[in-house]
């Protein structure tokens, strides 16, 4: 644990519960010491640093604002949840993170009450936390809040549509966070991130909108059954006046942003707002991955998980390697560009790791042989197999989590 004679604020916090003790002018300054503590432990126990580092503030807004455990959070693609980690009674033990009989590496409900389901890789947290809001209702809680934060590229994932599909229908009061930080672990690909980046919709017509919307419940006019009627109707003034589709609301998703999410005071004001609302809603929130740390910001991909470093000079330390085997996907990597080379039927898929998994390699020499399908797990297998039957043959990628890491996990698809 780092010297908690830096840590004036961080030092008293052992739960979300003293979080909740400091006045909101003080949250700034913890989302600080929040960030340096990550730096500097991840400094010298290797593990996630960018993505945690860009969600420090919606981390801090969320535990301040719903009372966890007993209201739900629900975290997607788990290396974002390092400060959620260390404010839920583990900062003392996080430096033995990843490590043997130390801490997971990601969220578990084995190890914390506050880690309200499994995560890691990837758009799960949609469908999961939609179940939790059902549950709550049809098991006497009906006060539960239940928040599900996604990022990180995983909205890209078809999960996560078949989520949202879902809670359009089903009677919830699901808030959905999408920590939108133009990434995934290499930069986020595909027609969703763009749309994402050109999403637009101004703040005073959310807080007009809100307002209205309290009025007509108090007046008894939105009643639940009308709700649904009157948004589309909304949502179709607001297209035309706009000259602009949301998905969202399309789905009867009440959306809102985009906002900074990296502004700390903002995100506990929108959740106060939203926390009550009846019926699915989505906060867009723009961060920036690695923010608060130089390095960290200008090469997000090399800092998602950058090994050991000095925290001062951002200088990465280079081990000596002349002692150890090559790692196992660099192995891959160069092997399956030596394969293609040979081989014009071979193709290399990943989905959103081509660093991670080596497949860089060939993306270089062999750019229109490769394919970066983003966090999309189960349409990277179908794609491949849609090829491999009109006679490719495809490498593909995935990772496969353990309790101390993660692991590349490569096959070859055959033609059928």
């Amino acid at each position: 644990m780092s010297n908690d004679n830096n840590f004036k604020l961080l030092s008293k916090i052992n739960s979300p519960a003293d979080l909740r003790k400091l006045s909101i002018d003080e949250l700034p300054i913890l989302c600080e010491e929040l960030r340096k503590d990550i730096i500097q432990e991840v400094a010298v126990n290797p593990g996630h640093l960018a993505s945690s580092l860009g969600a420090t503030e919606i981390t801090v807004a969320c535990h301040y604002v719903f009372n966890t455990p007993e209201d739900r959070i629900v975290w997607d693609v788990g290396h974002q949840a390092y400060g959620h980690k260390i404010l839920t009674h583990r900062r003392e033990c996080f430096c033995k993170n990843r490590k043997k009989d130390g801490l997971m590496p990601f969220p578990s409900p084995k190890e914390s009450e506050y880690d309200t389901f499994t995560c890691g890789h990837a758009s799960n947290s949609i469908s999961a936390a939609l179940g939790m809001a059902v549950a709550a209702k049809m098991t006497q809680h009906p006060e539960r809040h239940v928040v599900a934060i996604i990022g990180d590229g995983a909205m890209s994932g078809g999960l996560a549509f078949e989520g949202l599909n879902n809670a359009s229908s089903q009677p919830n009061d699901l808030l959905i966070i999408l920590n939108d930080n133009d990434m995934s672990i290499d930069r986020a690909v595909g027609g969703m991130q763009q749309y994402l980046l050109n999403l637009d919709t101004n703040e005073t017509y959310n807080r007009i909108r809100f307002k209205a919307s309290q009025w007509l419940h108090a007046k008894g006019i939105l009643t639940d059954e009308r709700r649904k009627g009157i948004i589309r109707l909304n949502n179709a003034i607001k297209s035309a006046l706009s000259q602009q589709q949301n998905l969202f609301e399309g789905m009867n998703i009440r959306y809102f942003g985009p906002f900074d999410g990296n502004d700390v005071k903002e995100v506990v004001r929108l959740l106060n707002q939203l926390k009550n609302m009846k019926g699915p809603k989505l906060l867009h929130l723009h961060t920036v991955k690695g923010k608060g740390y130089e390095p960290a910001e200008k090469s997000a991909t090399v800092w998602h998980a950058p090994g050991k470093f000095d925290p001062e000079t951002g200088k990465r330390l280079i081990q000596d390697e002349s002692y150890k085997p090559p790692k196992f996907q660099d192995v891959f990597g160069h092997t399956l560009l030596e394969l293609a080379k040979s081989n014009s039927r071979i193709v290399g898929v990943t989905p959103a790791m081509p660093t991670g998994c080596s497949m860089n390699i060939m993306m270089k020499e062999m750019g229109d042989r490769t394919f970066d399908v983003g966090i999309a797990e189960g349409h990277a297998m179908t794609f491949s197999a849609g090829m491999a039957k009109d006679g490719l043959q495809h490498s593909a990628t995935f990772i496969v989590h353990s309790r101390n890491a993660h692991t590349t996990i490569s096959f070859t698809i055959l033609p059928f």
